[in-house]
């Protein structure tokens, strides 16, 4: 994890040509799927607490 962490913010301070941006872009929609299943997971496992919350505060 750590060395995809590296190599993104490298990328992001090197000139790119035209060639890397189809990579770039992966690296991104790579990243952008893990958070999104990371946020996935933790709203799964913490939905019910959550909706037991607002029930106690919104009867």
């Amino acid at each position: 994890m750590n060395r995809l962490i590296i190599k993104a913010i490298t990328r992001l301070q090197t000139p790119q040509t035209a060639d890397d941006r189809g990579g770039v872009a992966a690296e991104y929609g790579v990243l952008l799927a893990g958070i999104v299943g990371v946020v996935a997971i933790a709203a799964a496992a913490l939905g019910s607490r959550i909706g037991g919350l607002f029930d106690a505060i919104l009867p």
